[in-house]
């Protein structure tokens, strides 16, 4: 295991943020946690420290450390293999077609080998009475080796289904036999409860954002424009790519290709996509004209986040849009484990090089590097460039660069599954589409607002409001200390 280091934050900052009534409730949560846990330690056990679960494992536990809560965070070894079964099991989770296949015993045995070996590294850091808190299917295993040593376990789900079935099934009877060892499960949408959990074992507690953190802090226009002028995706700093017959960088390439006779570029070599501060991280389609009205799409290269359904209703929508409107898809860096990543950008390169030369005039493609504080005030910029935020997901679990954007203020349209449901009302704070396959609808949608700019100024102010409301680190921390209290008694 790789361990990740949390700097504490002092709990006032996070407080200053807040209104008077939540800055005492915050602070009496805090007291409350340190009396509960006396001397144990809460470890948190992840894939990864990006993604999602990154996200909010960073911008939650250093204010727990600065709250006097004792707080340790882990993240897995593994090898390719064990990384696309992890993968495979978030996604199948989700109800996802093909990601049933390769669940099996041959995939459960090298599964526990590799995390048998994580916890042998670890393991005398972990304590009697501790606490430890598993996230997503990657981590469960390691629950009964850990409850045998005396530790309290709770598994953290971030994913699951709307409608469960064959497939979600399938990956949650992996899951099984692992949660027979865990105190409490730690769920996103009551929904996502699989039959076997007893209800009195669940507790469902939506994620949240760090209003402080560099991705959510304010920016003012002129930072959000220097940022982007100097990484390239705006016009008037680094051009990574320029002209329409600009074609799609792989990374690690020092020099745009030529125009292929067939579209596409080519498998993608993954692991310095953006890493190059001289060549910007533009992929395809070169910087956005300044001034221009941004439709814009940010998440991971993941297939069920369907930025290459965008880029198709885009084009097919192309000439009822404004002359002046822009398509940008802004993915995060593919790293060396994410198959993946790597086979949804190739895919979404090649879609580009497909289309009609206006049309690429138009849209282009950024892969976003992800380890560094101002990679996150980089898209953070981004976010508050885009004139409409498009989520056209097929799944999701939250969704929590809809959560981003909706405290950006910006008008969301987004397709209503998952948990994008919970965050959004049609017409109040957002526009949702019900068929992620409906791309007509949603096209209808992001036309709406580019027509009417007072009723997107409207939605985003709501969107800003609720996720002040119900969104942000004191609440979900305070949730935790709720559970916690619940859990040690």
């Amino acid at each position: 295991m790789r361990t990740i280091d949390v700097d504490p934050t002092p709990l006032a900052t996070l407080a200053g943020a807040l209104d008077e009534v939540s800055a005492r409730r915050l602070e009496s949560g805090a007291q409350r946690a340190r009396r509960v846990l006396g001397g144990r330690t809460v470890w948190n056990v992840s894939a990864t420290d990006t993604g999602g679960v990154g996200v909010l494992l960073h911008g939650l536990l250093p204010y727990a450390a600065g709250a006097g809560v004792r707080v340790g965070w882990f993240t897995l070894d593994g090898d390719t293999d064990f990384f696309t079964l992890a993968t495979r099991l978030n996604h199948a989770l989700h109800g996802r077609a093909h990601d049933g296949d390769g669940i099996g015993p041959d995939e459960r045995a090298d599964y526990e080998r590799c995390l048998a070996l994580n916890l042998a590294e670890v393991a005398e850091q972990i304590r009697p009475g501790d606490v430890v808190v598993l996230h997503d299917p990657a981590a469960a295993g390691l629950a009964p080796e850990l409850r045998r040593r005396g530790v309290y376990v709770v598994w953290r789900c971030h994913v699951g289904a709307d409608v469960p079935d064959e497939v979600s099934e399938r990956a949650w009877a992996f899951v099984e036999p692992y949660l027979d060892a865990v105190d409490r499960v730690v769920l996103t949408r009551a929904v996502y409860r699989p039959g076997f959990l007893e209800p009195d074992g669940v507790r469902v507690i939506a994620p949240s954002i760090d209003p402080l953190s560099p991705k959510n802090r304010p920016l003012e226009p002129q930072e959000v424009e220097d940022i982007l002028r100097a990484c390239g995706i705006e016009a008037g700093g680094v051009e990574a790519a320029g002209g329409r017959h600009a074609a799609a960088r792989l990374p690690g390439d020092g020099a745009p290709q030529p125009d292929p006779v067939v579209p596409g570029p080519g498998p993608v070599r993954v692991g310095s996509a953006g890493s190059d501060p001289e060549s910007g991280v533009m992929l395809a389609g070169g910087p956005v004209p300044a001034g221009a009205r941004v439709i814009l799409q940010l998440s991971r290269w993941d297939r069920l986040k369907d930025m290459n359904g965008l880029l198709v209703a885009f084009s097919e929508a192309f000439d009822e849009l404004p002359p002046d409107t822009h398509l940008l898809l802004a993915g995060a860096q593919v790293d060396e484990h994410d198959a993946e990543g790597a086979e949804v950008l190739s895919h979404c390169l090649q879609i580009w090089h497909g289309l009609a030369d206006e049309v690429r005039d138009r849209t282009h493609v950024a892969c976003l590097p992800t380890r560094l504080r101002d990679d996150a005030l980089l898209v953070n910029a981004v976010q508050r460039r885009a004139t409409v935020v498009v989520q056209k997901s097929l799944a999701e679990g939250f969704g929590l660069s809809v959560a981003e954007a909706l405290w950006k203020g910006r008008p969301v349209v987004a397709t209503a599954v998952g948990g994008i449901q919970d965050q959004i009302t049609h017409e109040e704070n957002g526009l949702l589409v019900d068929d992620p396959a409906d791309l007509e609808g949603l096209m209808r949608h992001v036309a709406r607002l580019l027509a009417e700019p007072a009723f997107a100024e409207q939605l985003g102010t709501e969107a800003h409001d609720r996720v002040r409301r119900e969104g942000l680190s004191d609440r979900h921390l305070l949730d935790w200390v709720d559970l916690l209290a619940e859990l040690l008694g």
